[in-house]
């Protein structure tokens, strides 16, 4: 059983914590960055489009990079830019606004790009290949619908970084394993044995096997429609120059609506990610080890 199936990648951030655009940073010597490894694994699972949300400072030079590779290996590949007003806003004054949305712009973006089931990920994030085999086989056989999403999730304590606090996102599920709630938390870190984070000043430890949303979702189209609600809702708020409108935020709207309900996996492939420039060594040791077990070649595309 095969159907049309997308990756979506958000790649607009501008690696602030990283100091640089670890969206398209090589790791290995073959000059793969992390989103190759993503497309790689999807393309095995049975992906066969990929979307990629930029920002204008993404080098023409890896556009192109890119754009040889999907020819060569056919599969189709389209590029879209985020800016500030990529959603139009009528009267809305956009000069204090320094950078676009956030994720759920971001995904917005390519309201007139996807019109099937499609996983979204960040371009930053080593997510492993039975995350997009779990995704194919939920979208293949159907339960990715209008009524309920998908979410591939990972315990808390495999996706931290020995350099720094992380945001994640904490779910609390049903009975079902569906999502009740996923709350945003930016200050998660391991303090001795322990893992915390701060809230009103207060910490809060939890357990080492949560499961957070590491930004893996399975959407159908139909999200879309609620996006562009939401986002008009957000803009109505008079929101700071710096505030962004989440993709987790959206999600939980949608849930709290019922509109939809989300049914959560756990990952057992691991996670990887470079919050920090310092958590290079530890991908690149990884996918190091990975090569050697023949889980990937040399070098990515031949």
């Amino acid at each position: 059983m095969s159907s049309k199936k997308t990756l979506l990648i958000l790649a607009g951030g501008l690696g602030s914590r990283y100091k640089g655009l670890k969206q398209v940073d090589g790791i290995l010597s073959n000059g793969s960055p992390i989103m190759e490894y993503s497309i790689f694994d999807a393309l095995e699972a049975g992906f066969n489009k990929i979307v990629i949300i930029v920002n204008k400072l993404i080098p023409q030079s890896y556009i192109e990079r890119l754009n040889t590779i999907s020819e060569t290996k056919e599969f189709e590949l389209q590029w879209i830019y985020q800016e500030i007003n990529s959603i139009p806003v009528q009267g809305f004054d956009y000069s204090e606004r320094e950078r676009p949305w956030g994720t759920g712009h971001a995904v917005l973006c390519a309201k007139y790009t996807i019109q099937e089931p499609f996983v979204m990920i960040n371009a930053d994030d080593f997510y492993g290949k039975a995350a997009y085999q779990i995704a194919a086989h939920e979208i293949d056989y159907h339960h990715i619908s209008e009524s309920q999403f998908g979410m591939i999730a990972y315990p808390v304590e495999t996706t931290l970084s020995g350099h720094g606090a992380v945001a994640r996102g904490i779910c609390t599920l049903d009975d079902e394993n569906y999502l009740i709630t996923v709350d945003e938390q930016t200050s998660i870190r391991k303090i001795n044995s322990s893992i915390i984070y701060t809230e009103n000043e207060k910490n809060i430890e939890i357990s080492p096997d949560t499961l957070v949303s590491m930004n893996f979702f399975i959407f159908h189209p139909r999200i879309f429609c609620s996006l562009e609600a939401y986002f008009y809702d957000f803009i109505e708020s008079d929101p700071s120059p710096a505030q962004e409108f989440y993709i987790p935020s959206a999600v939980q709207r949608m849930i709290d609506e019922k509109k939809i309900k989300v049914l959560v996996k756990s990952s057992p492939s691991k996670w990887m990610g470079v919050t920090y420039a310092d958590d290079k060594k530890n991908i690149k040791d990884f996918l190091t080890a990975e090569i050697q077990k023949n889980r990937y070649p040399e070098n990515v595309w031949k």
